[in-house]
């Protein structure tokens, strides 16, 4: 579960509140949308979800553990996949999903069974003896996806995990997000591919002007709006207001 109590942050010594008392419980076993248009505040949000920034206020913890008290602890019960791949682009394939393995104290063997079911499902393969400055965009964001998915975390947080994903990869990820939500775990995405959040989501926030201005299910979300046709109807609708 993922929690998180009267957040805010600022930039530009407090003039620019990026993000305004959020409050969210995202449960066990749910995919969880997190929608807004550009500088609403997802990205900010999630950095201080991961640790990456902090919060000036509030409070934000992981199956119970506080992620600027206990951060060694809260991390090891997450992944995070940023809307930009960062890699160390001088090493193989091979080479960064041991380094990552290593992090994460994952035995041999089960590295090796991990590594091959999802370099299969993304068809890396064959790329992961080459070097990573010699990958697409794409590959990397695979590289990255299947990083993530090695030490089997509780909580996968995706930001615009899509992006550069060729149609069979994007089919093949939303897949794992299910699967892993049946198994009890916890997925928290934020994307602008409204036609996906609305068919996979289990629950949706919009953020706009860093407050949570709508917060449910598309059955909740439609009441909060005049239009009760498409995600993408209500989005335009409450982020135009």
């Amino acid at each position: 579960m993922l929690k998180l109590e009267g957040v805010s942050k600022t930039y530009d010594k407090g003039k620019v509140k990026a993000v305004d008392n959020i409050n969210l419980e995202i449960k066990s076993g749910e995919i969880f949308g997190f929608l807004g248009p550009n500088g609403a505040g997802k990205t900010t949000t999630i950095k201080m979800i991961v640790g990456l920034l902090k919060p000036d206020s509030g409070k934000i913890t992981i199956n119970g553990l506080d992620i600027w008290k206990e951060p060694i602890s809260a991390k090891k019960q997450i992944s995070y996949v940023p809307d930009t791949p960062e890699i160390y682009n001088k090493l193989k394939g091979i080479e960064y999903l041991n380094f990552i393995s290593d992090m994460y104290d994952i035995p041999k063997g089960i590295r090796e069974e991990r590594m091959k079911r999802y370099l299969e499902i993304f068809k890396l393969e064959k790329a992961v003896g080459d070097l990573i400055e010699s990958y697409s965009h794409g590959m990397k964001q695979k590289l990255v996806l299947t990083s993530a998915l090695l030490h089997d975390p509780e909580v996968f947080i995706l930001d615009e995990p899509m992006v550069g994903l060729d149609p069979k990869s994007s089919f093949q990820l939303k897949k794992i997000m299910r699967e892993r939500c049946d198994e009890g775990k916890t997925v928290f995405f934020s994307t602008h591919v409204l036609e996906v959040a609305e068919k996979i989501c289990d629950r949706l926030a919009i953020i706009n002007n860093g407050k949570i201005i709508a917060l449910g299910t598309m059955e909740e979300l439609k009441s909060h709006a005049e239009s009760s046709q498409s995600l993408e109807n209500i989005f335009l609708e409450l982020t135009e207001q």
